[in-house]
């Protein structure tokens, strides 16, 4: 029997605390496998592009996923697709889950540590690009660490100022206000052009950019990552899909001490993770155990 993990489950028995932890633990122990996780894209003849990510594995936990995605930026949601978490004992599928709400929660709490781990001591958050995965950066940022103001832009004001009224932000019109006001800035956009350059930044700023995860989308210009610390999740990954350059150090590292990550008040630092398989295997395997403790999803014979 399968069980169905929809988007209303997830959102039952997720909660970013636990799933900071797992992730956490997965950045400090996933070169311990060794099959590497594989990130495949494809264009297509529509306006949008599929992309899969195989193997989720962790060491220490008995199962594997694999993700498939529908992306069209102009849907809402801009992502669809299923997660298959599969036993490592037999293959047998334990559970389909809903990829856009585990993806948000993976990516979102996991850009959220690594802006932790690297960002220095301001307090003023900026957020671009105001949708699903800014959302659990955001909670997942203050289960981690104080903060005083927010400041959201959005190419829809609307959107801006429904996030700023959910977080007790305030609203600006463009990319370099958000950089003027902010310590950490926090940017999930669909854009292909740099949203900011070095000029629109001070030294002791940390950046998290989202929107490096397919080839030709680029938040951040050359000369901001070039002036930066540059920190990624993957670093043949990054490079793969057209990170600027290559990166001083991987979160795993600085979260296992291997890196020190910002040595200086003025440091500038960017976090540009690219997702990783691991990371769906980690919040996959936590909300099935958790749904499996709750009673919660249904369970279906897809055999029958």
């Amino acid at each position: 029997m399968t069980l169905l993990l929809t988007r209303g489950d997830l959102e039952a028995v997720l909660e970013p605390e636990a799933c900071i932890d797992a992730l956490r633990d997965g950045f400090r122990h996933a070169e311990g496998v060794p099959v590497a996780g594989q990130r495949v894209r494809t264009d297509l003849p529509f306006p949008g592009t599929a992309t899969a990510l195989i193997p989720g594995l962790l060491p220490g936990i008995a199962a594997y996923t694999v993700k498939v995605n529908a992306k069209f930026p102009a849907a809402r949601p801009a992502l669809r697709g299923v997660i298959c978490l599969h036993s490592g004992a037999d293959g047998e599928l334990l559970a389909l889950l809903d990829s856009a709400t585990v993806t948000a929660w993976r990516t979102g709490l996991a850009a959220a540590l690594g802006t932790h781990l690297l960002a220095g001591r301001g307090d003023v958050v900026g957020v671009i690009g105001a949708g699903a995965q800014a959302e659990l950066m955001v909670r997942g940022l203050a289960a981690l660490r104080p903060r005083s103001a927010l400041v959201v832009q959005d190419t829809s004001v609307d959107r801006a100022a429904g996030f700023a009224a959910r977080h007790g932000g305030r609203v600006v019109s463009c990319a370099a206000e958000v950089a003027v006001a902010a310590d950490i800035v926090l940017s999930a956009t669909w854009s292909r052009e740099p949203l900011l350059h070095l000029r629109d930044t001070r030294p002791g700023q940390h950046f998290t950019s989202l929107g490096v995860d397919e080839p030709g989308k680029a938040e951040l210009a050359a000369d901001l990552l070039d002036a930066a610390l540059l920190v990624v999740d993957d670093r043949e990954l990054a490079a793969r899909v057209g990170v600027l350059r290559a990166a001083d150090a991987t979160l795993g590292e600085v979260a296992g001490s291997e890196h020190p990550g910002r040595t200086t008040d003025t440091d500038r630092t960017v976090y540009a993770p690219v997702g990783m398989p691991w990371q769906d295997l980690a919040l996959a395997w936590t909300a099935y155990g958790r749904a499996e403790l709750g009673g919660i999803g249904r369970r279906v014979d897809l055999l029958a």
